[in-house]
């Protein structure tokens, strides 16, 4: 069992930078993936970048990719995302969530929603001026 907890949203102006965290706690001894999601509204919940504790693998996707950095401090059991230049259409909640396996096969099926098994309860960004 592991637990989520994402904080760092806010409102920010287009081109500026977030420093979004998830903080997990449980089972955090063995090796797992975390990802980061966003759900714009209207809109499904997808999966924009992810990172393997093994080795500290990372995935992007394409849209994110050059903007977003993803990392961990596993001392600190947090995952962080970084968030650079950003978009009005990057405004949306972004969860965080935690999937039990570490394996990444560097494709987008490491950001599908179905692969993660335990959620955070989101935290709100807002790209406008």
């Amino acid at each position: 069992q592991v637990h989520v907890v994402e904080s760092g949203g806010g409102l920010v102006q287009p081109g500026g930078s977030l420093r979004l965290s998830c903080v997990a706690s449980g089972s955090t001894l063995d090796h797992r993936t975390y990802g980061w999601f966003h759900q714009a509204p209207g809109k499904l919940r997808e999966g924009v970048a992810c990172i393997s504790t093994w080795k500290g693998i990372t995935y992007y996707r394409s849209r994110v990719k050059g903007r977003f950095t993803i990392s961990i401090d596993s001392a600190k059991n947090t995952v962080y995302l970084q968030m650079d230049n950003l978009k009005p259409e990057d405004t949306g909640v972004y969860y965080c969530a935690a999937d039990l396996s570490p394996y990444l096969s560097n494709t987008d099926d490491d950001l599908e929603r179905d692969r993660y098994d335990y959620w955070g309860q989101g935290t709100q960004v807002t790209v406008s001026s």
